[in-house]
């Protein structure tokens, strides 16, 4: 599982934000966007699920999320904080 061709940056986000393991991490983010553990791991099936999603993917096409509104993205749909998106609504005064 790689970061944004996969799901491996999903996974690893929640690893860092709830303390998960591994295979506790892959199966929540799995049940959050609606697939099987190993469709996280196929770049095909990701790539629709992130352009439906709008959470970042490989050369994005003109209006689609890249870089801090893809994190403000992610951090919805996947319930957790990120510290640059916390820092940016901090800043932007966005609560």
């Amino acid at each position: 599982m790689g970061g944004i061709r996969s799901a491996g940056d999903l996974v690893l986000r929640m690893q860092l934000a709830k303390s998960m393991r591994l295979k506790e991490a892959k199966k929540h983010v799995a049940e959050i966007l609606g697939v099987n553990t190993d469709d996280l791991a196929d770049c095909s099936v990701m790539r629709e699920i992130r352009e439906t999603l709008d959470i970042g993917y490989p050369m994005p096409s003109d209006g689609a999320a890249k870089g801090i509104e893809a994190k403000f993205r992610i951090s919805e749909v996947l319930g957790i904080k990120i510290n640059s998106v916390e820092r940016f609504k901090q800043k932007a005064g966005i609560k």
